[in-house]
């Protein structure tokens, strides 16, 4: 079975970085898409970013745009987010997701497997 695992959130001020890591588990990682999504206190969970089973193709919410970059090391069953430049409204817990295709969207519903979350705090 697919378990993927975020590590890598935390305290930051305003303006710091971080990056999110998931580690996945399973011979699918490879051929999936995969995608980071977060969900802060009373909000839905919204997208932030997914890759292509390759990694060579992204994409983004407008809000992190320029400031998130997702990357993948399949040889490691690994997909990053790096985060720059962090806004408090950026505070959520992110969760990592696989997608059943090689191919992302960005709707939770199109995604088949997810970690437990790990949660970012930006601080003004």
């Amino acid at each position: 079975q697919v378990q993927l695992v975020e590590s890598g959130g935390g305290l930051v001020q305003a303006g710091g970085s971080l990056r999110l890591s998931c580690v996945a588990s399973g011979r699918t990682f490879s051929l999936s898409g995969m995608g980071w999504f977060r969900q802060a206190p009373g909000k839905e969970r919204e997208f932030v970013a997914a890759c292509t089973w390759s990694g060579d193709s992204t994409y983004y919410a407008d809000s992190v745009k320029g400031r998130f970059t997702i990357s993948r090391n399949n040889a490691k069953n690994t997909v990053y987010l790096q985060m720059n430049s962090l806004k408090p409204e950026d505070t959520a817990v992110y969760f990592c997701a696989q997608h059943p295709t090689t191919v992302p969207g960005t709707s939770p519903r199109e995604y088949q497997h997810w970690g437990q979350g790990t949660q970012v705090t930006v601080s003004s």
